[in-house]
C-alpha cells in the first residue's frame, strides 16, 4: 500500500478517485494532462496492490477504489483530497472541462 501511494502521480490518481468515485482512463489522462500509457502503468501498479479495481464498459475501462480496503487504508486515502495532493484543484478543473467524457452505465 505504501509503495503504491509513494509516487506523486499515483497519489493524484487516488485523490481523483476519492473525490469522483469512478473514472475512465481517458478522464484520468485528461485530468493529469499526461499520456495514456503512463496513466495505465500507474493504474496497473495500483491494481496489483489491491487499491483499485477495473470495470470494462464497451471500449471504456473505468477504475474505482477497491471495496475490500481495510479501514486504515480507506482513512489514509480519504486524506488525499484534503491537502495531501496540491495539484488536485488543477486536475479537477481539467477534468471538468474535458470534452467527450464517457457516459456511464452504473454496474
Amino acid at each position: 500500500m505504501f509503495d503504491a501511494v509513494a509516487d506523486a502521480t499515483r497519489r493524484r490518481i487516488l485523490a481523483l478517485l476519492v473525490s469522483q468515485g469512478e473514472l475512465c482512463v481517458c478522464e484520468l489522462t485528461a485530468a493529469l494532462d499526461d499520456s495514456q500509457p503512463k496513466i495505465s502503468r500507474h493504474l496497473c501498479v495500483l491494481k496489483d496492490a489491491g487499491v483499485v479495481v477495473p470495470r470494462r464498459e464497451g471500449t471504456w475501462m473505468f477504475y474505482r477504489l477497491a471495496a475490500s480496503l481495510p479501514a486504515w487504508a480507506e482513512a489514509l486515502l480519504e486524506t488525499l483530497p484534503t491537502g495531501a495532493v496540491p495539484e488536485l484543484k488543477a486536475d479537477l478543473k481539467r477534468l471538468k472541462t474535458m470534452a467527450g467524457r464517457p457516459e456511464r452505465c452504473v454496474a
